[in-house]
Protein backbone atom coordinates (compact mmCIF):
# COMPACT_ATOMS: atom_id res chain seq x y z
CA UNK A 1 0.00 0.00 0.00
CA UNK A 2 1.54 3.39 -0.97
CA UNK A 3 2.15 5.95 1.75
CA UNK A 4 -0.07 8.99 1.88
CA UNK A 5 1.43 12.40 2.69
CA UNK A 6 -0.11 12.44 6.16
CA UNK A 7 1.32 9.04 7.15
CA UNK A 8 4.51 9.26 9.19
CA UNK A 9 7.47 7.42 7.72
CA UNK A 10 8.38 5.87 11.07
CA UNK A 11 6.91 5.86 14.55
CA UNK A 12 8.50 8.50 16.79
CA UNK A 13 10.04 5.81 19.00
CA UNK A 14 11.91 4.43 15.97
CA UNK A 15 13.59 7.74 15.15
CA UNK A 16 17.16 8.19 16.37
CA UNK A 17 17.83 10.41 19.37
CA UNK A 18 19.95 12.64 17.12
CA UNK A 19 16.77 13.48 15.17
CA UNK A 20 15.05 14.70 18.34
CA UNK A 21 18.17 16.59 19.44
CA UNK A 22 18.49 18.39 16.10
CA UNK A 23 14.78 19.23 16.10
CA UNK A 24 14.88 20.58 19.66
CA UNK A 25 18.12 22.42 19.00
CA UNK A 26 16.55 24.24 16.02
CA UNK A 27 13.52 25.08 18.13
CA UNK A 28 15.57 26.46 21.03
CA UNK A 29 17.88 28.45 18.72
CA UNK A 30 14.87 29.97 16.93
CA UNK A 31 13.32 30.90 20.28
CA UNK A 32 16.59 32.50 21.43
CA UNK A 33 16.87 34.51 18.22
CA UNK A 34 13.34 35.85 18.75
CA UNK A 35 14.26 36.73 22.34
CA UNK A 36 17.39 38.47 21.08
CA UNK A 37 15.14 40.63 18.88
CA UNK A 38 12.87 41.33 21.83
CA UNK A 39 15.84 42.46 23.93
CA UNK A 40 17.06 44.74 21.14
CA UNK A 41 13.56 46.19 21.02
CA UNK A 42 13.65 46.73 24.77
CA UNK A 43 16.90 48.65 24.50
CA UNK A 44 15.34 50.86 21.84
CA UNK A 45 12.30 51.41 24.05
CA UNK A 46 14.45 52.48 27.01
CA UNK A 47 16.66 54.71 24.87
CA UNK A 48 13.57 56.19 23.24
CA UNK A 49 12.07 57.12 26.59
CA UNK A 50 9.00 54.88 26.31
CA UNK A 51 6.76 54.67 29.39
CA UNK A 52 7.93 52.29 32.12
CA UNK A 53 4.72 50.27 31.95
CA UNK A 54 5.25 49.57 28.22
CA UNK A 55 8.82 48.50 28.90
CA UNK A 56 7.75 46.33 31.86
CA UNK A 57 5.19 44.57 29.66
CA UNK A 58 7.81 43.78 27.02
CA UNK A 59 10.33 42.68 29.66
CA UNK A 60 7.73 40.29 31.04
CA UNK A 61 7.15 38.86 27.56
CA UNK A 62 10.90 38.38 27.02
CA UNK A 63 11.27 36.73 30.43
CA UNK A 64 8.41 34.32 29.70
CA UNK A 65 9.89 33.53 26.30
CA UNK A 66 13.22 32.74 27.97
CA UNK A 67 11.46 30.43 30.43
CA UNK A 68 9.77 28.61 27.54
CA UNK A 69 13.11 28.20 25.75
CA UNK A 70 14.60 26.78 28.96
CA UNK A 71 11.79 24.25 29.34
CA UNK A 72 12.06 23.18 25.70
CA UNK A 73 15.78 22.63 26.22
CA UNK A 74 15.08 20.59 29.35
CA UNK A 75 12.46 18.54 27.48
CA UNK A 76 15.20 17.57 25.04
CA UNK A 77 17.40 16.50 27.94
CA UNK A 78 14.69 14.29 29.41
CA UNK A 79 13.79 12.83 26.02
CA UNK A 80 17.43 11.95 25.39
CA UNK A 81 17.67 10.38 28.84
CA UNK A 82 14.80 8.07 28.01
CA UNK A 83 15.69 7.24 24.39
CA UNK A 84 19.48 6.91 24.62
CA UNK A 85 19.83 5.07 27.91
CA UNK A 86 20.92 1.48 27.61
CA UNK A 87 18.91 0.31 30.58
CA UNK A 88 15.94 1.33 32.64
CA UNK A 89 18.26 2.01 35.58
CA UNK A 90 20.39 4.36 33.49
CA UNK A 91 17.26 6.12 32.17
CA UNK A 92 16.04 6.68 35.74
CA UNK A 93 19.44 8.11 36.75
CA UNK A 94 19.40 10.48 33.75
CA UNK A 95 15.84 11.62 34.42
CA UNK A 96 16.77 12.24 38.06
CA UNK A 97 19.77 14.30 36.88
CA UNK A 98 17.45 16.34 34.67
CA UNK A 99 15.11 16.82 37.62
CA UNK A 100 17.98 18.18 39.72
CA UNK A 101 18.81 20.66 36.95
CA UNK A 102 15.17 21.79 36.87
CA UNK A 103 15.11 22.14 40.65
CA UNK A 104 18.30 24.17 40.60
CA UNK A 105 17.55 26.56 37.73
CA UNK A 106 13.77 26.71 37.32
Amino acid sequence: MPKTPDQPTAPARDLPASHFRAEHQRDVVNRLKRIEGQVRGLIEMVEGGRPCEDIAQQMSAARKAMDKAFYRMMACTVLEAVTVSGSEEQAVREVERSTRILEKYA
